[in-house]
């Protein structure tokens, strides 16, 4: 079991700079050319892998290009466009709702404020947040998904279990100018190396500051389960 390093952002501090130069190029992993095609796949990625939302809408987004398009697909079109991501159907009337409100009530542009996002349908803070940060290059929050989830409560960074919560938590620790990075880095550790099942701590450069490192942690902090 690693010591985790105290205060809690002096804990922060070195998990970033490990992280930093392990993954030095870590960014967004889903494709897109436009604030649009970004939102879509935002929607597309919750509880789906982004290697199979970039699959999915190569094709889709050549079939549609505006707000009005996607909002005028017949339902069943839309859903079968995309019927190999996960709820494909509750996504497929999340995308036409929200784009008919784009359409309609913001001239066809994605807004640029987290209220106006998530009012749209399927849109909620962490899908907003990443809007914003590489859409409109706003960054007003840190984007929780479940590898900050996982991560951030294995590391002892923060002990609340709520995604909104967590983030209330973070961004009092994280520095400013690393919230964005700060999901990157995350993620990219999730999938190399911090997995939700069986993490490969013997190879983990946090280690020896993660007081959920096996084998000597009994518990996995981010589940309160035994290892």
């Amino acid at each position: 079991m690693g010591t985790p390093l105290e205060p809690r952002s002096e804990q922060v501090t070195e998990v970033l700079d490990r992280l930093y130069e392990e993954y030095p190029d870590s960014t967004i992993s889903l494709n897109y050319s436009t604030r649009l095609e970004l939102l879509i796949a935002v929607i597309l990625s919750a509880q789906c892998t982004d290697e199979r939302v970039n699959s999915v809408c190569a094709e889709l987004f050549e079939t549609y290009q505006t707000p009005e398009e996607y909002a005028n697909a017949p339902q069943e079109e839309l859903a079968e466009a995309i019927n190999s991501i996960t709820y494909y159907n509750n996504k497929a009337k999340y995308i036409r709702s929200a784009c008919a409100d784009i359409a309609e009530e913001h001239d066809g542009e994605v807004p640029d404020t987290m209220s106006e996002l998530t009012d749209l349908a399927g849109v909620g803070r962490k899908t907003a947040n990443v809007v914003l940060q590489h859409g409109h290059n706003v960054v007003e929050g840190i984007v929780v998904d479940t590898h900050v989830q996982r991560i951030t409560r294995r590391l002892g960074i923060t002990e609340e279990e709520r995604p909104e919560r967590i983030e209330s938590d973070l961004v009092d620790i994280v520095p400013e100018d690393d919230w964005q990075q700060f999901t990157h880095l995350m993620i990219d550790h999730g999938r190399a190396t911090c997995t939700a099942i069986n993490p490969d701590c013997t190879d983990c450069v946090l280690a020896d500051v993660c007081p959920s490192a096996k084998p000597d942690a009994d518990i996995d902090l981010a589940s309160g389960d035994p290892w």
